[in-house]
């Protein structure tokens, strides 16, 4: 589904317009985000949590050159499941 796709599905099953529900889910998204870069969690009960890892550093190879690099530690969004999202996905 795309976010228009959600876009539509939602003012049709709320009864509100396109318009109000692109700027609900714009918001949503950009709470969350701000949210997850100040490396706070964002919980929503049943569906899941949002929150920041980190991926360690690590060597890697430049594939034009074959030549070994240093790939440095870096933080990661990450999303974990829910209970009622894992066990409606069941």
């Amino acid at each position: 589904m795309t976010k228009q796709q959600l876009i539509e599905t939602l003012a049709t099953e709320t009864n509100t317009t396109k318009r109000q529900v692109d700027h609900t889910l714009t918001t949503l998204v950009t709470i969350i985000e701000r949210t997850v870069a100040k490396g706070e969690k964002v919980s929503i009960t049943g569906f899941g949590t949002f929150d920041l890892g980190k991926r360690a550093a690590r060597r890697g190879v430049n594939p034009q050159t074959k030549e070994e690099i240093h790939i440095p530690e870096m933080a990661m969004p990450r999303f974990r499941a829910g209970k009622r999202l894992k066990e409606t996905l069941r």
